[in-house]
């Protein structure tokens, strides 16, 4: 505090929490302060993905600064609604709002629904042995889970979430930030202010909360511009399990009074329910997440696995029918059920909900029981995004007929649905991949079994331009790891992957050939570039004797 009081900081870091101390406000009140800076700015809007109440505070802690200072405030996610919350809950004057753009071209989105997600999984990561990459999981128990089927599958991998020591946490981190072991399975704790440049993909093994949440983790794939992966395996078990989560945390939360706990579940529901749609979705995966923004974009990117998959088209006309008649009939009752109970319905479910409701007698009863229920929810969860079904928001969603429900009786109606063809994955050789089993009947084939073709081998559209040997790349890489180790950094910090696949393209023979790859000045050129180009010469010898 004194030497804060006596100008010898430039920055002071600070929680929103200390700003309602009195020995802190009594200190704001005797500096001189130039800017105020608001990081994770999106915690102060109750439509942010985290918000917390104490982050409201900040507008009077300001007031109480003898001269106002410059304030600015940042976020790497914010919707429309929420910059503008942002801006009116901090008392911004007229303020210069920079968008840098949401886009990440070198990203590839993808959705699967696996029957089997450790099998799906373990397809994914087959043919990224020793590639860096996150397994994000919903709760420590997947964690756990999926780091034991990882290790039984002979994966170098660790493991992180809140459940663990200090200390066993910062060795998996290093672990995972050296290569040690290159891939983590983890919960939505770790990976912030993780500024690891070559993570090669993102498989959320469970659906997250949010799209702000799943675009964040998701960016931390490809931060050196190479091209990277992102995949969400969803199962309808994810919306159960985030709902528990969302309830539970505002119960959890002791800023919250009881009016902004249920105004945060209302508004966590909502997020959910976006979330959900971009599982759904059939156009394109990234044009949903910069729409979601507030984005423009074209209808088709070509690197998401709604552009370049392979897809069969359904005619669903009949089924959605049927499922507008079944809720029709539910809400005519006055019967407030969710799309839970209609599925049940038309599934002819012989559950004890249904038969305690009577709702057994409704002519659409069993109208859809050829299908598997699995196939009927999904149904129900496109026609909600399309618009055909409408869910209230809150804790207990209730599901009533949508706006454009009237169009099912117009003359021509058709409704079309896209099915991703699918093939079976290999079965996991350990025996952790029964215990995690995740719907439906493991071993099934078909349609709705296991990951779509193109990906089922772990493959995805790779746009990098592959005009360099594998071999030198290779070899590259095992220098930069020999010198990382000798130097005690991570293997980044030497050069990126992209940098190495620029030197097997450029083959540099001198140092001013060596300055023009990607990500070479003249520091790492006196650092490495001796070595390098020596390593490079001599494979480029052996391969010239070779042919």
């Amino acid at each position: 505090v004194r030497a804060a009081e006596s100008g010898a900081y430039k920055l002071l870091y600070v929680a929103p929490e200390r700003l309602d101390t009195a020995p802190f406000r009594e200190l704001a009140e005797r500096l001189a302060v130039s800017m105020v800076a608001v990081d994770e700015a999106h915690c102060i809007s109750q439509w942010g993905q985290n918000f917390r109440p104490s982050y409201l505070k900040l507008a009077g802690f300001i007031e109480l600064m003898p001269t106002r200072p410059v304030i600015s405030a940042f976020t790497a996610t914010a919707t429309l609604r929420v910059r503008e919350d942002i801006i009116a809950a901090l008392g911004l004057r007229d303020p210069l709002v920079v968008v840098s753009g949401f886009d990440r071209p070198n990203l590839y989105f993808e959705v699967r629904k696996p029957e089997n997600k450790p099998r799906e999984l373990l397809a994914l990561l087959r043919a990224r042995r020793g590639q860096s990459g996150i397994v994000y999981c919903s709760t420590r128990k997947n964690v756990e889970s999926v780091h034991e089927l990882l290790l039984t599958e002979g994966y170098p991998a660790t493991r992180y979430h809140a459940g663990l020591s200090d200390a066993e946490r910062r060795r998996n981190q290093d672990d995972f930030l050296y290569d040690r072991a290159p891939v983590m399975a983890a919960t939505n704790a770790f990976g912030m202010g993780i500024d690891k440049p070559d993570v090669n993909f993102i498989v959320h093994y469970n659906m997250p909360k949010s799209i702000e949440a799943y675009y964040q983790e998701a960016g931390r794939a490809g931060r050196d511009g190479s091209d990277a992966a992102c995949y969400l395996l969803y199962s309808g078990s994810d919306w159960q399990t985030n709902k528990f989560l969302i309830e539970r945390g505002a119960q959890e939360n002791s800023e919250l009074d009881d009016a902004q706990r249920e105004a945060v579940i209302e508004k966590d529901m909502t997020l959910l329910r976006d979330m959900s749609y971009y599982a759904f979705t059939s156009d394109c995966l990234r044009r949903y997440i910069l729409s979601y923004f507030g984005e423009k974009t074209a209808l088709c990117c070509d690197n998401c696995g709604n552009c370049t998959g392979d897809f069969n088209e359904e005619d669903a006309t009949e089924w959605a029918r049927a499922a507008l008649n079944c809720v029709h009939q539910i809400c005519a009752r006055g019967w407030p059920y969710g799309k839970s109970m209609a599925a049940d319905v038309l599934k002819g479910s012989n559950n004890e909900k249904v038969r305690k409701a009577r709702l057994d007698h409704l002519k659409t009863y069993g109208l859809l029981s050829a299908l598997p229920r699995r196939r009927i929810a999904d149904l129900l969860d496109r026609m909600e995004q399309d618009g055909l079904l409408e869910v209230s928001d809150g804790k207990y969603p209730v599901v009533t007929l949508g706006e454009k429900s009237k169009r099912c009786k117009e003359e021509g109606f058709r409704y079309v649905i896209k099915i991703p063809k699918r093939v079976e994955p290999e079965q996991p050789t350990g025996k952790v991949g029964a215990t995690l089993s995740s719907g439906g009947k493991s071993g099934r084939k078909g349609a709705g079994s296991g990951g779509v073709e193109r990906g089922a081998s772990g493959g995805t559209p790779d746009r990098e331009d592959r005009s360099y040997p594998e071999g030198l790349f290779e070899t590259l890489r095992v220098l930069r790891r020999r010198l990382a180790d000798e130097a005690g950094v991570p293997a980044f910090v030497v050069f990126s992957d992209a940098a190495l696949r620029d030197m097997c393209r450029v083959m540099p023979e001198d140092d001013e050939s060596f300055l023009s790859v990607s990500g070479v000045g003249q520091t790492k050129l006196a650092r490495y570039g001796k070595v390098f180009l020596e390593e490079i010469k001599a494979w480029r010898g052996g391969s010239e004797k070779m042919h």
